[in-house]
């Protein structure tokens, strides 16, 4: 079926947004909001910010709320809504690996607490979960589809992937319309971790020298936030909701080096750069993706690697005050 012919109608539909006030989230409720959905946000405020959904403070419901203590079954009975998107969680690899049990905890199990929920009360929603990349591990080949082995080498890949099966089998076997995305290495405003701003932190602190995990070889498919954000209505609206996962990505990709050198370029510095020579323990090789499932349903990326890398490079300076060489 065709992507008109299945849109929802935003205006008349109502959208809770777990981990709303996070990276990725908070851009999706800015954009849920433009599109006139009604939208409650839960998030714990472990890492999101209220700062973050500042724009759309006096247009939403947000809730402080732990979402590894909420009775599930009983919160949507009470406050009904059209659709999910399940974005709380821990979303970054090098915590999981150093803390295991919680991103089990965080990740997985609250996840299955949620679906088991919707089993219960036959929720005739749609769910979109926030999948990742990592799932894959090193991939067997380039670009990865979807239909790739997934062999993740990290607990964060583990749990992602542990929670897409459930949501696999509870769509299928319970009726549930539910889907996953599979983000792939998103950047933007707002994000306060990652290689793109870490970069720009230690461009930031030494003008002269630029220090880069690895040996600048990594490839990654570099994806504008909003265009992440905007993929999830996508799904929400348009996909057939069986259970099936989409990879989220451009389509394109660039080396660690490439990025390095892009990032200097826009704020004029010309460091030179220091390699570990050794990747970070359970970072992949290459992530590259093939999005031709997500385009199938009417996803086209619209902000260019060189845009969102500009539009970053402007947040981070003013939020953190960073003057570069040229005055950028």
């Amino acid at each position: 079926m065709t992507a008109a012919g299945r849109q929802l109608d935003w205006s008349a539909t109502s959208a809770l947004v777990t981990g709303g006030a996070g990276f990725i989230g908070s851009h999706l409720v800015e954009l849920l909001v433009a599109a006139g959905a009604r939208v409650t946000v839960l998030d714990s405020f472990a890492s999101g910010s209220r700062d973050n959904l500042a724009t759309v403070a006096g247009a939403i419901t947000l809730r402080e709320t732990d979402i590894r203590d909420l009775d599930w079954a009983t919160y949507l009975a009470e406050n009904p809504v059209d659709v999910i998107f399940h974005l709380a969680a821990n979303a970054y690899v090098p915590p999981s690996v150093e803390r295991p049990a919680f991103d089990c905890e965080l990740n997985f199990t609250t996840t299955f607490r949620l679906f088991e929920a919707l089993r219960v009360l036959k929720w005739p929603g749609r769910l979109v979960f926030a999948s990742s990349a990592a799932v894959y591990g090193n991939s067997v080949r380039i670009p990865i589809s979807e239909d790739d082995p997934t062999v993740p080498i990290s607990p964060y890949g583990v749990g992602k992937l542990a929670a897409e099966r459930y949501l696999a089998v509870f769509a299928n076997l319970y009726d549930l319309r539910m889907a996953s995305v599979r983000f792939f290495s998103a950047f933007g405003p707002r994000q306060r971790k990652q290689v793109v701003f870490d970069l720009l932190a230690k461009l930031n602190r030494d003008h002269e020298r630029l220090f880069i995990h690895g040996d600048g070889t990594q490839v990654r498919d570099f994806l504008y936030v909003e265009d992440a954000a905007r993929s999830a209505m996508i799904v929400a609206a348009n996909a057939p909701l069986r259970g099936e996962a989409y990879n989220v990505g451009a389509g394109a990709e660039y080396t660690i080096d490439h990025l390095a050198k892009a990032l200097c370029d826009i704020t004029g510095l010309h460091p030179a750069f220091d390699y570990s020579g050794a990747n970070r323990p359970g970072d992949p090789e290459k992530l590259v993706v093939d999005i031709s499932r997500l385009r199938s349903i009417g996803y086209r990326p619209r902000v260019t690697f060189e845009q969102g890398l500009t539009s970053t490079v402007a947040w981070y300076a003013s939020v953190t005050g960073a003057t570069w060489q040229d005055g950028a």
